[in-house]
């Protein structure tokens, strides 16, 4: 307690959160990293070549401690803040997969219904197994399709094995439930996420598109084995979005507002102005469902307090039946060690169930997030550098006491 006392007392700790974070029963281990750890933590960084590190904490259902680490670039040596956004990568399906529940609970999907019910894509191609494909089969990554096309704007999108019976880890798969929700809702992914879960949770700070606040926010990816002019890999997403920027700025329409309909008009002159092979097709420059999601530490935290138990939730909140169902098994595939719930993934350890994700885009961008429901917490964290698997499993080792089994894949 006088630990956590004093990292409010620093500014380390909101101070809004300190009473939250001094309420975990005196029986129960706390999630927030020891000061052992925190102090040997930059020079582990710095072993793996990871320039910054965010991480946030939820106790007793509440987000109650973070910490930031680090340069968000290393060209400019800007640190680290409580407000830096990072590319949250695969971490974005569990907050879109809520957000589908939300709309589920409200009656307007129906998660055991084809997806061509709703609407079908022109990029589909020709086959039967296309029209078996639901939203419980997206969420659980059941739906049979490839994770990626290689050429997403030559080639057709169709399933490798049939829906339903198997694990097939699908960001396609989310992308078209993306383009069903904005069928359903008449709206962008992202003006649907401020109304029904960013404005309500108050997560000020997370977006599925970009802005020039988000993009002077945004962390820059590094690895150290690149040596490249600007001595950083090439930021995918950063250049994606950049492109699409100056064509925004021209049709006075900011990209939260874009829908897949706007990118796909948008495309000849994104093309005209983009770095060479950095866009295919619309959905390069399309907020993405399945990885595009850039936040706060903090808010993720927030997002992750959700998922507790607790006794009352609010109107906006999915339910508790929807909720139970993101954290339970989904289906069945013999021998598999690890459960698929609806945009979580399950592993059983010595103190129960708990659920995770990871996160990895253009392979400078690693991230993991972790929950215990039944005790009520949850550990986010957040790295720019390539190496930062190897970094975050250390984190999520001394903070929880778990080694999954999830991180020998």
């Amino acid at each position: 307690m006088a630990r956590l006392a004093a990292l409010g007392a620093l500014g380390m700790l909101p101070a809004r959160y300190l009473h939250a974070a001094t309420r975990c029963g005196a029986g129960e281990r706390s999630w927030i990293p020891d000061d052992a750890f925190l102090a040997a933590l930059p020079g582990i960084m710095q072993a793996f070549a990871v320039p910054g590190i965010g991480m946030a904490v939820v106790e007793d259902g509440a987000v109650a401690w973070s910490r930031g680490i680090g340069v968000a670039n290393t060209l400019t040596g800007e640190p680290i803040n409580a407000r830096t956004v990072y590319e949250d990568a695969s971490l974005s399906k569990p907050v879109f997969a809520y957000l589908v529940l939300q709309l589920a609970d409200l009656g307007l999907i129906d998660l055991d219904l084809p997806l061509v019910r709703y609407r079908r894509p022109d990029y589909l191609g020709d086959h039967p197994w296309l029209d078996l494909i639901t939203a419980r089969d997206v969420l659980r990554h059941s739906s049979g399709l490839p994770n990626w096309r290689t050429s997403p704007a030559t080639e057709a999108l169709v399933p490798l094995i049939r829906p339903g019976v198997d694990i097939s880890y699908s960001g396609e798969a989310f992308f078209w439930l993306q383009l069903v929700v904005e069928a359903i809702t008449g709206q962008s992914l992202d003006e649907a996420m401020r109304v029904h879960l960013f404005g309500p949770a108050g997560m000020h700070d997370s977006t599925f598109s970009w802005s020039p606040d988000i993009a002077a926010r945004s962390v820059h990816g590094y690895r150290a084995h690149d040596s490249t002019e600007t001595g950083m890999p090439v930021q995918v997403l950063r250049d994606q979005w950049s492109a699409a920027q100056k064509v925004a700025e021209r049709w006075g329409k900011p990209l939260p507002t874009w829908k897949y309909e706007d990118a796909e008009r948008a495309l000849p002159e994104v093309l005209a102005v983009a770095p060479p092979g950095r866009v295919a097709w619309a959905g390069d420059i399309h907020a993405n469902a399945a990885a595009s999601l850039r936040s706060s530490v903090q808010d993720y935290a927030t997002f992750l307090a959700l998922m507790m138990e607790r006794r009352q939730r609010a109107a906006w909140e999915v339910s508790e039946a929807s909720r139970q169902a993101m954290l339970t098994a989904q289906i069945t595939v013999p021998g598999r060690w690890t459960e698929k719930g609806l945009g979580w993934n399950m592993e059983k350890t010595g103190d129960g169930m708990v659920f995770h994700h990871s996160g990895s885009n253009s392979g400078i961008f690693k991230n993991f997030a972790i929950g215990d429901a039944r005790q009520r917490r949850g550990l986010v964290v957040m790295t720019n550098g390539g190496s930062g698997a190897l970094v975050y499993r250390r984190v999520v080792r001394a903070a929880t006491g778990h080694d999954l089994l999830s991180f020998d894949l």
